[in-house]
């Protein structure tokens, strides 16, 4: 991105403290914000919100280091915690109700993992019930928890969410972004 992409702005917020606002305002609790390559920047940005800032040290290792710095600290925080939501912070479309609507598939159902279904195959947000928390630990490498999608495919229920196909990955895809967001209002 050429920049730390959680502090390009969508209207008038960052998109890191858009995905904060958002998870905030669903039932998930506590938020732990993991901060890796440019944690000192971000960290200014939400130093007021109330979120567990969590420095990964071992950011360039992927998005496993970054599952395990988050799980690590929710459970230092509270041994009760039933379930964890990860959410990305590159997701424009994220809503409240898309983390609720995980949330009560997970009440409805009983299975431990519920993830959002877009681009035709799951991601996140992706709920995962505690019982998951020692294989999250164990993650490694790049690809995050997509392996535990498989690996436990009868326990995954997913919740169709296409609008959040939308991630913001390249300069190109956040101005596209922007140009659709500015012509739909």
């Amino acid at each position: 991105m050429g920049q730390p992409k959680q502090l390009l702005r969508v209207g008038d917020r960052t998109l890191i403290r858009r995905t904060i606002d958002t998870v905030l305002a669903s039932p998930a609790w506590p938020v732990a914000v993991v901060l890796g390559a440019h944690a000192g920047a971000i960290r200014a940005e939400i130093a007021r919100l109330p979120v567990l800032a969590v420095d990964n040290r071992e950011w360039e290792e992927g998005l496993a280091s970054s599952i395990r710095a988050g799980v690590r600290t929710l459970e230092s925080f509270s041994r009760s915690l039933d379930a964890a939501v990860l959410v990305l912070a590159d997701q424009p479309r994220l809503s409240a109700d898309a983390l609720r609507q995980l949330a009560e598939e997970h009440r409805r159902r009983g299975r431990s993992i519920v993830a959002a279904h877009y681009a035709g195959h799951p991601g996140p947000p992706a709920l995962f019930a505690r019982r998951h928390f020692p294989e999250l630990l164990a993650l490694s490498g790049p690809d995050g928890a997509r392996p535990l999608f498989a690996r436990h495919a009868a326990e995954l229920v997913t919740v169709p969410l296409p609008e959040l196909a939308i991630d913001l990955d390249t300069p190109a895809d956040y101005e596209s972004f922007l140009a659709l967001a500015s012509s739909a209002s």
